[in-house]
């Protein structure tokens, strides 16, 4: 705890900026993950990113939800074909 004041009273600002930056992108990783695996859900995973951040089981929650969503139809419709064959 110390470490961080020592930071937060010098005159890095950018340094905080940055740290405030990764933060940000690292929050909000499961909404951008969901831009490319589950656009369907985009909306609801970006509103999700917000109060799963205070959890990291949430949060990790939320990354998996972001990152299943076509793959669970594509596997499941192969499955079926298999089954059907």
């Amino acid at each position: 705890m110390e470490y961080i004041n020592s930071i937060l009273e010098s005159d890095n600002y950018t340094f905080i900026g940055l740290i405030l930056i990764s933060v940000f992108i690292l929050w909000f990783l499961p909404a951008m993950l969901a831009l490319a695996f589950n656009r369907k859900h985009f909306k609801y995973i970006l509103l999700a990113c917000i109060p799963a951040g205070f959890s990291l089981i949430a949060w990790g929650g939320v990354l998996v939800w972001a990152t299943t969503g076509k793959t669970i139809g594509k596997y499941a419709s192969k499955a079926d074909s298999d089954n059907n064959t």
